[in-house]
């Protein structure tokens, strides 16, 4: 990986990292990312692993409703009727995430990284992750009050996760 986030993350994460994007590249496949929460860490980090570009396709930060709505087609009535984090939202993210791209897979998180405020879960998250082969998967995560940095990390631990997972089922 290159130098620009390595020395943030844990070594095995970083190793785990590398292995999805050889995987992605030895398959000629590519990931769009759909992120909220993470702000761009996701696309950051899948960008870092030098030799590995090519598998990935574009990212969108969607932090706000309207970027969901306008950026990726997340209907304003599935944000209303379930919030924007929720299981629902994070898979019209993903889906809206292919739409918009020309990607294999689109991964999508969102969630409350910070004080979340009223009636709302701090460190919730929801991922999804679309195949344009096949369905969508889901993932729901409750890393509590872990604080934004902390939920970040663990967030992106989780998306790896749910993109090896895929790749060992395909």
């Amino acid at each position: 990986m290159s130098e620009t986030l390595s020395a943030s993350l844990p070594s095995d994460l970083e190793a785990r990292i590398t292995r999805v994007l050889q995987n992605l590249c030895d398959r000629n496949l590519t990931v769009a990312t759909v992120e909220s929460c993470t702000g761009g860490l996701i696309a950051s980090v899948l960008t870092d692993v030098e030799g590995c570009g090519h598998a990935f396709e574009r990212g969108f930060i969607t932090y706000s409703e309207a970027a969901k709505i306008e950026d990726v087609d997340v209907p304003a009535a599935l944000i209303e009727a379930h919030t924007a984090v929720s299981a629902e939202v994070a898979e019209a993210m993903a889906r809206g995430g292919l739409r918009r791209s020309t990607a294999d897979l689109a991964l999508s998180v969102t969630g409350y990284a910070g004080p979340a405020g009223d009636g709302t879960e701090e460190g919730l998250v929801h991922l999804a992750l679309a195949r344009r082969e096949g369905g969508v998967v889901c993932a729901e995560r409750h890393f509590g009050a872990i604080g934004r940095g902390g939920v970040r990390m663990a967030t992106l631990e989780a998306a790896v996760d749910l993109v090896e997972s895929a790749l060992n089922q395909a």
